[in-house]
């Protein structure tokens, strides 16, 4: 299996995001998107103990034209949505959400959140929807850590999640809108894995902490993004140090990208009408109890 080459790494910068810190490794000034990857978020923060979590966290807000997903690694995060959904998930689980047509959702910490710990780990990334499907019916899919099927190597060295599409012979019950493989990952040191990958995906790793060695390239710290090029059958790795990972792999969409805020859709004609529909109140309408 001819292996990936590394087109570059992205560095999970911190930025300020409505007083939260949070760290940005796409897009960049140089990466706008790893189709159908539209945007990396990775925060891991204290709750406010002066709040009730009811109040913490991300309130409502809309979304048209993507799949925004949350990987959870610690705490938990309590979903509420204008459809209906109420759902926490806890650690080593992910909620996954196909916008669609639009939809109202909040994030908050989930009410017992200073009973597990007090803290919050998360990873929140955008898929880009097919334009064929930006207009669809919203849906939501929860899955927990218990219902997530799990990775193991022999040596359980490694172990792991999926959550969407197939990887290692492992199946991910989460129907993705775009073409994808996505699996948390965690390596102890000297932990070895090879992964072959479709040749017509994009594909990344995001790095939590810890390092591994990429082959053909080097050693790899936390807090980045690998970026592969398209030029081989798969990836291979060794952990320095222990680590956790996200391991992502999408075809390209190959589509117009035109976005405001928390609409992506194809052009800014359609951007305009998302911003209609929501303040007429067209993606419903989320009272948090």
């Amino acid at each position: 299996m001819k292996k990936r080459s590394v087109s570059r790494l992205l560095y999970a910068h911190q930025v300020d995001m409505g007083g939260m810190p949070i760290r940005q490794p796409l897009p960049t000034q140089q990466v706008e998107q790893i189709d159908p990857f539209l945007l990396l978020h990775y925060a891991n923060i204290k709750a406010p103990t002066h709040i009730e979590p009811d109040n913490a966290g991300i309130g409502p807000h809309p979304h048209r034209g993507f799949s925004p997903v949350t990987f959870i690694f610690q705490g938990g995060v309590h979903h509420r949505d204008s459809r209906g959904n109420d759902s926490v998930i806890y650690a080593g689980g992910a909620q996954w959400m196909n916008a669609g047509m639009g939809i109202i959702h909040s994030e908050r910490p989930p009410q017992d959140i200073r009973e597990i710990g007090g803290r919050q780990e998360i990873i929140q990334l955008w898929i880009n929807t097919p334009a064929k499907n930006k207009m669809d019916q919203p849906m939501y899919f929860p899955l927990s850590a218990e219902d997530a099927p799990k990775i193991q190597t022999v040596d359980s060295r490694i172990s792991g999640k999926m959550f969407a599409g197939e990887l290692l012979g492992v199946k991910g019950p989460i129907p993705s809108q775009a073409i994808v493989n996505a699996a948390t990952l965690e390596i102890k040191q000297a932990g070895e894995l090879s992964i072959p990958i479709p040749q017509n995906h994009n594909a990344l790793i995001y790095l939590l902490d810890g390092k591994l060695t990429v082959e053909g390239f080097g050693p790899v710290d936390g807090l980045h993004i690998v970026h592969f090029k398209n030029d081989g059958e798969g990836v291979a790795f060794e952990a320095v140090e222990d680590t956790r990972i996200l391991f992502l792999t999408g075809q390209p969409l190959n589509e117009p990208v035109v976005s405001h805020g928390p609409f992506v859709m194809n052009n800014q004609t359609q951007i305009m009408e998302a911003m209609r529909d929501y303040q007429m109140g067209k993606m419903g309408v989320l009272i948090e109890d």
